[in-house]
């Protein structure tokens, strides 16, 4: 996440605020996130009203007030200092500074030891100078105090040459007198090298001009969609995609959906307690096959493969502006019922924009089917991490020549995309095989 839309504020200024209130509602890329408070205070003043859209990760959009402190005084310094502060921090309450007040970063972005959502003021972390340390994330950002940052601004030293001393390294005023004093003073970064010319590509008005004034309608784009394209964008310039597409006749698996739909037992109301659709067979079956063909069950890495124990399978979902893909953990451990039902309710939520992060993260493999639109066959674009996705086509019967003899034979059209770095044509062939004999013979997936 690098932005995100402040949806709706649930407490307002003046407000009592206690560890796990929710405060406001955050929409992702993807889904609409509470957001907990995880410091007791005043809600002081509100920086970024309610509705407005393409928030910064980490820029100042409410203060609190701690217990004792003047609410009207926290609320006008952060006014005054509001639009410079786009970092997570806190002040202290030290001679010359504001008065205590912490600031809240709209979306906290996943990480294995992430920064706190809040910085409670600390008297001690910034060597007295009335300001707690900025926390940042990993990356092109640096750690640093916001009087560092400055002091250094005004010495024209790079924040890059400097060694920080403060918590997990965090760059303080004294590391920036030290660095004056040419201590601990590293050589200056080599200029970046120019980067390569982008291929000409006409702007918004250009295309514009090609058309008649008028005849179109301007819908600027969403959230999602931005976050759809530059993800597609990526996957397709950066993974060599690879295409594998095969036949499989499902007579015998529609038959069995069939039977096993017909026995489902019935709930209080007389409704059966599932329905198996040919896309939970699906995602069954390329479970399994990833288990059998265990080199495809990957991630790619520059550093390493990730060879998955487990066939955590993502499944497309269709939803207004865009897609998502929950995934189903172990499906391969998993029933058709459980498939099913968990499908259904993953589907519900995702339109409704109330998954959990954790719900459409990672996974190995994904399925997108198509086929309830009568598309034939298409090839899927991959959805990082993964290193494969299936797409599926329409069952449709089609005439099979058999021993000599033309029948009709219920056929599914099937195509995968492979990382070529990750699962290279030989390998993919072997796992579509694997899917193709579960799929035409379901009884395997039950054995």
């Amino acid at each position: 996440m690098e932005k995100g839309n402040l949806a709706k504020w649930l407490k307002k200024e003046g407000d009592k605020v206690k560890p796990g209130d929710v405060i406001a509602e955050i929409e992702t890329d993807k889904a609409t996130m509470e957001y907990e408070a995880i410091e007791e205070g005043t809600l002081a003043k509100i920086v970024v009203p309610e509705g407005t859209q393409d928030v910064p990760v980490n820029q100042l959009i409410a203060v609190l007030a701690e217990e004792g402190e003047d609410v009207k005084t926290a609320a006008a310094t952060a006014a005054k200092r509001a639009p410079a502060r786009t970092d997570l921090t806190a002040t202290g309450n030290s001679p010359g500074a504001a008065s205590a007040k912490q600031t809240i970063s709209p979306v906290p972005a996943p990480q294995k030891s992430a920064a706190p959502q809040a910085v409670p003021a600390s008297s001690g972390s910034a060597a007295g100078n009335g300001h707690a340390d900025s926390r940042t994330r990993p990356g092109n950002r640096i750690f640093a105090s916001p009087l560092a940052r400055r002091l250094a601004k005004e010495a024209a030293i790079e924040l890059t040459r400097i060694a920080g001393s403060g918590p997990h390294g965090r760059i303080i005023a004294r590391d920036v007198e030290a660095a004056k004093a040419g201590k601990g003073l590293s050589a200056p970064s080599p200029a970046p090298a120019a980067p390569l010319p982008a291929m000409a590509a006409l702007s918004d008005d250009k295309v514009r001009a090609l058309f008649e004034p008028g005849s179109y309608d301007v819908v600027p784009h969403d959230s999602i969609r931005k976050i759809i394209a530059r993800r597609l964008t990526e996957a397709k310039t950066s993974i060599p995609h690879f295409y594998l597409t095969l036949d499989c006749r499902i007579g015998a698996l529609l038959s069995a959906r069939e039977e096993i739909n017909a026995a489902a037992a019935k709930d209080k109301e007389g409704r059966p307690l599932y329905k198996i659709s040919v896309n939970d067979f699906v995602i069954k079956a390329l479970a399994l096959a990833l288990q059998r063909v265990p080199e495809a069950n990957v991630t790619w890495t520059e550093g390493a493969m990730l060879k998955h124990k487990r066939s955590d399978i993502g499944v497309a979902v269709a939803i207004p502006g865009g897609l998502i893909t929950p995934v189903v953990r172990q499906a391969e451990t998993k029933s058709l019922s459980v498939i099913s039902n968990e499908m259904k309710d993953y589907a519900a939520r995702a339109r409704a924009r109330k998954l959990k992060p954790e719900e459409y993260q990672g996974g190995s493999s994904a399925v997108s089917n198509l086929g309830m639109y009568g598309i034939k066959d298409f090839a899927a674009v991959i959805n990082p991490p993964h290193a494969t996705i299936l797409a599926v086509g329409a069952g449709e019967e089609r005439a099979v020549v058999d021993n000599g003899k033309i029948e009709a034979q219920w056929i599914m059209s099937v195509t995968l995309s492979t990382d070529h770095r990750a699962v290279d044509g030989a390998l993919g062939a072997q796992l579509l095989g694997e899917f193709k004999k579960l799929i035409e013979n379901p009884v395997l997936m039950v054995v």
